[in-house]
């Protein structure tokens, strides 16, 4: 068995992450005491925005009509395929009870949590199926106020694009803000009276950090860091489809880890030829991306059989994932730790990303090896509830008055022998444990 790095990343995703909790924190610290001020300083100092926070219907109406027709359908077209897809996944959560023992029901119930922020990037990029990925998703779960949130541009506002977007998924109010008052603001319940009980989307190392530091007050969908991509390719993948795939995602912004998992060395070696060429041929925002994403963070492991692959792919548990390879079923059911896996040269990670119906908000860094990325069941609580009846204490008050004492647990213990005594009052019952030796 062979593990050889034709390319190794110089940088690791944790590069950096220091200084960004230290500025989080203390952004953080400074919104809570000082409120909707405290946010709207930060956004006329980072954004250089003085505009409404709270974008009004008017200007609602005026976006969608700088929207034009053709955009409106595709966005339709997004919007109609990761909503079908979010019911059937919200379709899928149930609430049953069952019967354990004669007298003793337990069950389920699925309830959607009150408000959910969502956040929509607008940096770099402005990321119109964000918008669509958690906002539709969060509707579909059932969520009562949902909340979007975008930085502003300077004298502008939010994205026309993204406002219409956000609307036509069903936000119940979109704010102009960016990074960490955004999210801050949504976590606070500022300008909208409405404090966040999940906070979901992508976003630059600040708005992940912000995410972390919150998480436990609100949930998150993801510990998020820089997307990801790998691709599996054996003799028979394209190279310069590979190569395309890896600088597609390579795009996003400066470091964003590519890597490709080959069992030929000969197309290795050719895509790595080819993603320069590639790259080098972007407009100047990708270009720049592009070049330091792949330069530090890139990487080409060839491996001398699938088996060993698989496994070098399930040890990355890459956000995204392509398998460009023959049979392709045995890969679908060997691999296990991923986001999202895209089978097959037909699909590739931005039709995930944009517009097929599955989510693209998705686990990073590691990740992937133990939650998928976010879905119905994010906006949603699995909690669970019991009943019985008197009869069926007979049981359950004894086995708990036992195994209570047999913690130590003499108050709990206490709880089932009322219920029996009550219950019962002319019979006897065994409330102690056995000795354990």
């Amino acid at each position: 068995m062979t593990i050889e790095y034709l390319k190794k990343a110089d940088k690791t995703a944790a590069s950096g992450e220091d200084d960004t909790r230290k500025i989080v924190s203390e952004m953080l610290s400074a919104i809570e005491a000082g409120g909707e001020e405290k946010a709207r300083e930060y956004a006329e100092k980072l954004d250089k925005y003085t505009g409404n926070i709270v974008v009004t219907a008017e200007e609602i109406a005026a976006a969608s009509a700088k929207v034009p027709q053709q955009v409106k359908d595709d966005i339709q077209f997004a919007y109609e395929r990761v909503r079908g897809f979010a019911e059937k996944q919200r379709a899928a959560l149930v609430d049953f009870e069952v019967e354990l023992s004669p007298g003793l029901f337990a069950g389920q119930k699925q309830i959607p949590v009150a408000t959910a922020g969502c956040y929509v990037p607008g940096g770099r990029y402005s990321h119109v199926a964000s918008a669509v990925m958690s906002v539709a998703t969060a509707k579909a779960a059932g969520v009562d106020h949902v909340i979007a949130c975008s930085p502003p541009k300077p004298g502008a506002g939010v994205n026309p694009a993204i406002i219409y977007t956000a609307n036509l998924c069903g936000a119940d109010t979109i704010l102009a803000l960016g990074g960490v008052q955004g999210i801050a603001a949504m976590a606070f319940g500022l300008f909208t009276g409405h404090a966040a009980d999940i906070l979901v989307g992508p976003g630059n190392r600040f708005v992940a950090e912000a995410k972390r530091m919150l998480f436990g007050r609100v949930g998150i969908d993801l510990f998020a860091g820089p997307t990801e991509i790998a691709v599996i390719a054996d003799q028979s993948a394209d190279p310069a489809i590979v190569a395309s795939d890896l600088v597609g995602q390579a795009e996003h912004g400066l470091d964003t880890p590519c890597w490709l998992i080959t069992l030929d060395r000969a197309l290795g070696q050719e895509v790595m030829k080819l993603v320069p060429e590639l790259i080098g041929k972007l407009p100047d925002t990708a270009r720049v991306a592009a070049d330091a994403s792949w330069r530090d963070y890139g990487e080409v492991v060839f491996c001398s059989d699938r088996e060993e692959a698989a496994q070098v792919s399930d040890d990355y548990a890459a956000e995204h994932l392509e398998v460009q390879a023959e049979d392709l079923d045995w890969w679908v059911d060997r691999l296990r730790n991923y986001g999202s896996l895209f089978v097959g040269e037909e699909t590739t990670v931005a039709f995930g990303d944009k517009c097929s119906g599955t989510n693209h908000i998705l686990p990073t860094k590691g990740a992937g090896r133990y939650t998928g990325g976010l879905s119905a069941g994010k906006f949603i609580k699995t909690v669970t509830t019991q009943r019985m009846s008197r009869e069926a204490n007979r049981e359950v008050a004894s086995a708990c008055a036992r195994i209570s004492r047999l913690e130590g647990m003499e108050a709990h213990a206490r709880t089932g022998d009322d219920r029996l005594s009550k219950y019962f009052p002319n019979e006897s019952f065994s409330l102690k444990p056995e000795a354990v030796e």
